[in-house]
């Protein structure tokens, strides 16, 4: 570490000494003088090439000395060893004449190693004359792994070359770190990291950013490197790219930032604190028309009133957005940056367009999975309303994105009682919106893909809806015939959050149940659904503590039923068995003709 911290400057000192000392004492050898003589114009050639290096240090801004480090501490090694075999020429004659018989091979081994260096440091400057062309030769220090010479005249380009060869060294990059781990360890490892950032930053062209973000996106494949990433303030460069690019960056960067989010959690409440949700929900919603009378009815909460005079004092720009009418998309970041791109993005081909909304709608799921504070950025943004609006309208990858964003940030509400009261009250207009098109995809869709998370999103939100909204629960209960397991036992596990004791209205929803057949569905599913029945007798438990004097359970024999899958289920899941046994106590009194069983837990 010691050694790091020492300037490129003075760590070309110490060889440069030592090709001196050899010079010297090469001359005043007294045996194999002409071995001697040779390796002393090895090391004066050495000796030339090293103070190039230094000057090319103290006259080149932002040097990429990663290989230069690693070089010199070889030739410092090899020119130690000429020295020490140099040395030992000056001796008596006698001992001259026994030295020279025994080191013919030493001088030449010690030659050879100096040859190495030379060609080690002939290649090294070569990579930095971006005058002369690509050099592809391979220097000896990287002779047993190619990709080091690769690596690092790649990086010393992208940090120091012409644009050019910026944006060719950036896209080897990118390759390099596609072909494997061992390579994207490398490129982090020898700083290959805030090079990238900068050619991103700069905005030099839009492939080199392109470039810049696909190297810095195939790198981001685990924690670790993510973090890496992470702490070149490499956050605060891409929020700040994503809202003042060219569409064709934005998609890139909208993609980096969701395999960022998803490897490593941990910079999801980064990207938050960075603001990059508002620029997401601004580029998502750029098609979307927010002038629909029934999302622009009721008075703003106190709460959204707060918000918006923190906004205001964040960024006075914002003025014009809040206080006029006719605004009606989301064209605004909270900025003042990207204006000159909103125009040429009127210009852009419609696949273009699509491209960029499914990257910034994957990218909001993938930051609001489990984190408050992007879920919340998200619902106090026209946000939800954008998801509602899209998911209505679109289709495909798009639409599936927008489902599984709203799933992650309901999942975070379930969880946090402050952003389901804030966020997803009855008389919320953006609520409104989610739920209407939650409850659409729910009842006239039939892709598992979009079912399941549209499921689980009126599932999280259970505990929001008062007991006369029995529209929601009727399209969760003829889910339970769905054909699909999967699908049917996500209907089973939504129902399950309205009728759990968690629940404020839980007799009232079971009561929706049963008025909607849903016994007989769920029945049939226990029958059928094999495979994972437990979330089925959850529903069943929970529908026969709060409604146990029904008709339904009585004639579908869900005493039995109960009693008969709690055996097989139990022992894999104990935790439940309490649940079962108390579901076969409180249907036993009502049920007094049934034929019982003990079962206890």
């Amino acid at each position: 570490m010691a050694e790091e911290e020492k300037s490129i400057q003075e760590e070309l000192s110490l060889p440069i000494l030592l090709a001196d000392r050899v010079i010297k004492s090469a001359q005043e050898a007294e045996s194999s003088k002409l071995e001697c003589a040779e390796l002393a114009k090895q090391a004066d050639r050495l000796y030339q090439k090293l103070r190039s290096a230094v000057r090319l240090t103290t006259t080149t801004t932002a040097f990429y000395d990663r290989p230069l480090r690693r070089i010199s501490s070889d030739v410092s090694k090899n020119l130690e060893r000429a020295l020490a075999l140099v040395r030992k020429c000056k001796h008596s004659r006698v001992l001259c004449h026994v030295f020279a018989i025994s080191t013919g091979a030493d001088f030449r081994k010690v030659s050879g190693l100096l040859e190495s260096s030379i060609a080690d440091l002939t290649w090294l400057l070569s990579i930095f004359d971006f005058e002369g062309g690509t050099n592809l030769s391979l220097p000896p220090i990287a002779s047993n792994d190619p990709n080091f010479a690769m690596v690092w005249s790649s990086i010393a380009a992208v940090q120091m070359g012409h644009l050019r060869d910026r944006l060719e060294a950036a896209n080897n990059l990118a390759s390099l770190a596609g072909d494997s781990d061992r390579n994207k360890n490398m490129i982090v490892q020898e700083g290959g990291v805030m090079p990238l950032l900068k050619l991103l930053k700069e905005g030099a062209s839009v492939e080199a950013q392109i470039a810049a973000a696909t190297a810095l996106l195939n790198l981001s494949n685990d924690k670790e490197k993510v973090r890496s990433i992470a702490a070149e303030l490499a956050v605060p460069t891409i929020v700040k790219v994503l809202g003042d690019s060219p569409a064709k960056v934005q998609v890139v960067v909208a993609n980096l930032v969701s395999i960022m989010a998803e490897t490593e959690p941990t910079v999801q409440d980064e990207f938050g604190r960075e603001n990059v949700i508002r620029p997401l929900v601004t580029l998502l919603g750029m098609d979307v028309v927010l002038d629909d009378p029934k999302l622009q009815s009721g008075k703003p909460s106190l709460h959204s009133l707060v918000q918006i005079n923190k906004e205001l004092a964040r960024d006075p720009s914002l003025n014009h957005v809040h206080h006029s009418n006719s605004s009606s998309s989301l064209h605004s970041d909270g900025n003042s940056r990207g204006g000159h791109h909103r125009k040429d993005r009127e210009f852009e081909s419609p696949e273009l367009r699509l491209e960029l909304k499914i990257s910034c709608a994957k990218a909001l799921w993938k930051l609001c999975r489990g984190s408050l504070l992007n879920s919340r950025k998200i619902t106090e943004t026209k946000g939800l309303i954008c998801l509602a609006k899209l998911i209505e309208k679109e289709r495909g990858e798009l639409q599936s994105n927008c489902l599984m964003a709203v799933m992650e940030i309901t999942a975070v509400a379930e969880s946090n009682a402050d952003l389901r009261r804030v966020s997803f009250k009855p008389n919320s207009s953006a609520a409104k919106a989610v739920l209407e098109q939650l409850l659409r995809v729910v009842s006239e869709e039939i892709s598992p893909e979009l079912l399941i998370p549209a499921m689980r999103s009126i599932g999280f939100l259970a505990r929001t809806f008062p007991a006369k909204e029995t529209r929601i629960v009727n399209p969760l209960v003829t889910q339970l015939g769905h054909r699909n397991a999967d699908v049917a036992s996500e209907a089973a596990i939504a129902l399950a959050k309205f009728v759990s004791p968690d629940n404020f209205n839980c007799v009232e929803h079971s009561k929706a149940i049963v008025e909607f057949d849903g016994v007989p569905q769920l029945m049939n599913l226990l029958k059928t659904n094999s495979r994972d029945q437990v979330n089925g007798l959850k529903l069943l438990c929970y529908l026969a503590l709060n409604v146990g004097n029904s008709k339904a359970l009585e004639q579908a024999r869900a005493l039995n039923v109960i009693e008969g899958t709690a055996r097989s289920v139990g022992a894999q899941h104990p935790d439940s068995r309490e649940l079962f046994a108390r579901a076969v106590h409180h249907l036993t009194l009502y049920q007094a003709g049934a034929h019982r069983q003990a079962y206890g837990p």
